[in-house]
């Protein structure tokens, strides 16, 4: 086995964002044409919606994941590879339909969210239409390896959603309950995309078990830098409003460890924010210059760096390759975003 190659020890050899999509452009192409494909399929209603949603933008990150994690195994992407990169796009975009409806949420990426065009009602159906597309186009390719890891990611998300709900307003979360939130919600399907990429490349188990941990680490990398930007952004980069997550009653890394450095001291400020779905008697400028006085910002980006470094670790066993480099790359590319 060689030697890991660390993030720090890798610098120079880094990829930009830019490089790092460069190497699955065309691919992500085709994969865009698929999504279009099966959309076009469906009738009138549910195709204009189906669009509407997946053309307010993202970036990718996750169908790129799965098209790198295959090429690095094959040097080429294969149809299955671009087919199972659409069903994971299609079914990210299927867990967004349905978190705005929870969230009863009014923008997306900056424009008006589906549950506000159509109503909830019909946004929880075209919800569930993408859902079962996905699963309709992974059935084709008659891989039990991939329903599995489809089927083990679909329920781990749903019943991330559950917990997270049953702790809608609870400042007592823990630092442990709300990473395995993330794990379910987020993590198992950058994990799932990494995994499936590698089956469809045709990869050893072992392979196949590095890179699912490579992307359960990225994934959980993802949603604390997530958390970190939900205060420090703007509404114009994420695309919906800021401190959204505590608006919602949703307490995330920053805040527990602020609750944690401080004790009950600033419990009461995050609970009214939490009773009044917004800053009317807190301001969001006070809470946050709490965050960054008290470090809790900087350690929930380090806690964030250490995933970040885990997932370059898992990538030791393959050799030295563009997409290797790429993967190695992406880490880092999650860590230092601002949206």
């Amino acid at each position: 086995m060689q030697t890991p190659l660390h993030l720090s020890e890798a610098e120079d050899a880094l990829m930009t964002p830019d490089e790092i999509f460069s190497l699955v452009r065309s691919e992500l192409t085709l994969v865009e044409k698929e999504f279009e494909r099966n959309a076009t399929d469906a009738s009138a209603d549910v195709s204009s919606m189906a669009r509407y949603i997946h053309d307010g933008g993202g970036k990718r990150v996750r169908p790129a994941l799965l098209l790198l994690a295959s090429k690095m195994t094959t040097r080429d992407a294969s149809p299955s590879a671009i087919r199972m990169a659409a069903v994971m796009e299609m079914l990210h975009t299927a867990t967004l339909v349905h978190d705005d409806i929870i969230d009863d949420a009014e923008v997306r990426r900056g424009r008006a969210s589906a549950n506000v065009q159509w109503g909830s009602d019909r946004t929880v159906l075209i919800g569930d239409w993408l859902y079962m597309t996905a699963f309709d186009m992974s059935l084709r390719e008659r891989n039990f390896d991939i329903l599995d890891a489809l089927t083990q990611m679909t329920r781990l998300m749903v019943e991330g959603e559950i917990i997270q709900l049953s702790l809608v307003g609870n400042s007592h979360i823990t630092r442990s309950e709300h990473l395995d939130i993330i794990r379910r919600k987020t993590a198992y399907m950058f994990s799932t995309c990494a995994e499936v990429g590698a089956v469809v490349g045709g990869a050893t188990v072992a392979e196949r078990q590095a890179l699912a941990r490579y992307g359960l680490s990225v994934g959980i990398a993802f949603q604390l830098i997530d958390d970190v930007l939900d205060f420090v952004s703007t509404e114009a980069k994420l695309g919906k409003p800021v401190a959204n997550d505590l608006r919602e009653g949703k307490l995330t890394l920053p805040l527990i460890y602020l609750l944690e450095q401080t004790g009950e001291q600033y419990r009461n400020l995050i609970e009214t924010v939490m009773r009044e779905r917004g800053f009317v008697s807190v301001q969001r400028e006070e809470l946050l210059n709490l965050l960054i006085e008290t470090g809790a910002l900087e350690r929930a980006r380090c806690e964030a760096r250490q995933y970040a470094e885990e997932a370059s670790q898992c990538l030791s066993i393959f050799s030295p390759t563009r997409y290797r480099q790429a993967l190695l790359s992406v880490p880092r590319f999650i860590v230092e975003r601002d949206m």
